[in-house]
């Protein structure tokens, strides 16, 4: 049953009520239905909604190294929009304005509270959950863009380029400031890092971004990556796994 609403000229509403046979329902925007699905609605945490995407540059001091950029002293911030979130066994697409997309493989935090201005100690008590993910990057348009002293936004932030794997949470991944996070394209591992190793360990990153942005829950922390990153193409398939099997995601690539 759908109804229309339309304001009389008294100032009173005339109520419309009819029905549509369930076939066509289908063609009729999402927007019109009575109830909607969220297509932000975080798998598993069905309370929480993808918010923002914070990344983490040069987390990791052998990739800053491979990237012939500084150690920094302070956590290296980027967005991505929401819209660049795919799931398991979806595709990436690599844009035709690119010639040279890279893999990142990265351990992804998912903000269970809120938190604005907290201490690293407090930190773990907002975090809900954390998966693994890559951070797919134009790697081209970013080396321009870095040239130019411009933002690395469009780089980063295509359609597909956030691909990300199941949430596990918090409590059953246990440390984590100890989990390997690894990629393997085409059954080559190409990745092989562990958190133990980031320059700026998850407590302090919460922390850090807190004090500059409020964080609300379902946003996410792309924690950074180790070094070997490396080209991605057109009919390579992606598998990338967090500790022991905790978060497990993979990916075909196309064009």
């Amino acid at each position: 049953m759908f109804c229309l609403r339309h304001l009389a000229c008294n100032g009173g509403d005339i109520i419309v009520s009819f029905s549509i046979p369930e076939k066509l329902t289908r063609h009729i925007p999402c927007c019109m239905t009575s109830s909607t699905t969220d297509p932000f609605q975080v798998p598993g945490f069905p309370h929480l909604s993808f918010g923002t995407l914070f990344c983490i540059g040069r987390n990791y001091a052998k990739h800053a190294a491979e990237m012939k950029s500084e150690i920094p002293e302070t956590p290296v911030v980027f967005l991505k929009p929401r819209n660049s979130i795919i799931s398991s066994g979806e595709t990436v697409r690599i844009p035709n304005i690119s010639k040279n997309v890279h893999h990142e493989v990265e351990m992804v935090v998912l903000m269970g509270e809120e938190a604005d201005s907290i201490s690293p100690e407090k930190a773990a008590g907002k975090i809900a959950a954390v998966a693994i993910g890559i951070d797919v990057t134009a790697r081209d348009l970013q080396s321009e863009a870095k040239k130019a002293g411009l933002p690395w936004s469009l780089a980063k932030g295509f359609r597909t380029f956030a691909p990300i794997g199941n949430f596990v949470s918090a409590d059953d991944a246990g440390n984590l400031q100890n989990l390997r996070v690894r990629v393997k394209v085409n059954g080559e591992e190409r990745q092989s890092g562990n958190t133990a190793d980031m320059i700026f360990p998850v407590a302090e990153l919460v922390s850090y971004l807190s004090e500059h942005f409020t964080l609300s829950p379902g946003d996410l922390i792309f924690t950074g990556t180790p070094e070997g990153v490396s080209q991605i193409k057109p009919g390579d398939i992606i598998h990338a796994t967090l500790g022991d099997g905790l978060s497990t995601l993979q990916v075909h690539v196309s064009e």
